[in-house]
């Protein structure tokens, strides 16, 4: 089994290659993590959006957890396609824990595994996008994880939310995975570049690609609070 460090909690490839006694369970981990990050308000710090790109370099080793399948293009849509469906479950119990608990998560101080001003954020951009923020927010760290609860605080219809559901989860779940498969062929076999050797600068840049607008829109919040 894994030794544990509380490093690994955001290392991506911790749980890709998570075994115990030899006995690979990454992509079951995977599947949790997606689901935890889009249906438990505690899943706020995994690490979604670099987990999937990573995933989609290592899908072959993630499938054959459970089979083996000799067509990459199966393995990564089938990979895809569980991956959205176990997102598309975490926004779905997100959404219930909100329509049932938003009094009591308003009014409940904050802790290592909740944040109220994530909650208050997340409520002021689905405010702004509507339904579409389910899918704006499925792209973005922490929000997604706020989404569907704010979804189901206001009460939003449900057969309106799962539209958005399903559409940002399949769209989420295959843009990442394909772009990691695809571009990391690509950059082998073309130019003789192996993405898994540069595992950590794939991560960087993924967390400052997906913060990054949440970054610049709390820094124009705050001036435009300075500033009134």
């Amino acid at each position: 089994m894994n030794s544990f460090d509380w490093k690994n909690l955001i290392d991506p490839l911790f749980y890709i290659h998570f075994d115990i006694n030899g006995i690979k369970l990454g992509v079951y981990i995977v599947l949790f993590i997606v689901f935890a990050e889009t249906g438990l308000f505690a899943g706020f710090f995994l690490p979604g959006d670099s987990l999937l790109f990573l995933a989609g370099i290592y899908n072959r080793e993630l499938i054959e957890n459970i089979m083996f399948i000799e067509s990459d293009f199966i393995n990564v849509t089938l990979l895809s396609l569980m991956v959205a469906f176990a997102g598309i479950l975490g926004n779905i119990v997100g959404y219930w824990f909100g329509a049932k608990s938003g009094y009591y998560l308003y009014n409940k101080e904050d802790s290592f595994w909740f944040k109220k001003k994530y909650l208050v954020q997340s409520k002021a951009f689905f405010e702004r996008h509507g339904g579409r923020a389910i899918i704006f927010a499925r792209f973005l760290p922490i929000f997604r994880t706020f989404a569907p609860i704010v979804a189901g605080i206001v009460m939003m219809e449900k057969k309106k939310f799962m539209f958005y559901n399903v559409i940002s989860s399949l769209l989420w779940s295959f843009l990442l995975i394909f772009a990691g498969h695809y571009l990391y062929g690509f950059l082998l076999n073309n130019y003789q570049i192996d993405l898994k050797n540069h595992i950590e600068l794939i991560i960087i840049g993924l967390v400052i690609v997906t913060l990054l607008p949440v970054i610049l829109k709390l820094a124009k919040k705050s001036t435009e609070t300075k500033d009134s």
